[in-house]
């Protein structure tokens, strides 16, 4: 009977964690730095949010035209088609295609202290499905990009 006040609080403790614990991931926080490469390799967003918020911050010190980074969304198929499609696109064009359906969402580029940010529709994204987050700065897409995990 002593221990039944402990007992309680303990249950209800675990109880308000799974239930935070199952609150959905509706923001993708990325930081980058001047040697390519994002802070994360894989990250998790929910498509059940209404609105999916990318923020990006670049913790380096070159300029944009010298070392810009952006965030991408893109299924996993489409990545290096739309890498090269943003070299064509050029500099004007923020190095990504304009109009390109496989693009769901995109940054604009920064470069280094700054920060940007992007909103998108939950619903472009499906639970299980391949998709990937990458920088379109021509060259880095190689080697900076990560694996976006979509829960329902």
């Amino acid at each position: 009977m002593k221990h039944l006040p402990a007992l309680a609080l303990g249950l209800a403790l675990l109880g308000v964690a799974a239930h935070a614990s199952a609150a959905p991931n509706c923001t993708l926080k990325l930081q980058a730095n001047d040697q390519m490469q994002y802070d994360l390799k894989t990250a998790t967003v929910s498509a059940s949010c209404a609105t999916i918020n990318i923020q990006l911050s670049h913790t380096g010190k070159l300029p944009v035209a010298a070392m810009g980074h952006n965030v991408v969304i893109s299924k996993t198929a489409d990545l290096a088609a739309i890498a090269t499609a943003g070299m064509k696109a050029g500099v004007a064009g923020g190095y990504l295609p304009k109009g390109d359906a496989r693009v769901i969402a995109a940054t604009p580029l920064v470069g280094g202290g700054g920060k940007t940010t992007a909103k998108f529709a939950g619903a472009r994204l499906k639970a299980g499905g391949d998709y990937s987050f990458f920088c379109s700065f021509p060259g880095h897409s190689g080697i900076m990009k990560g694996k976006l995990v979509v829960t329902p």
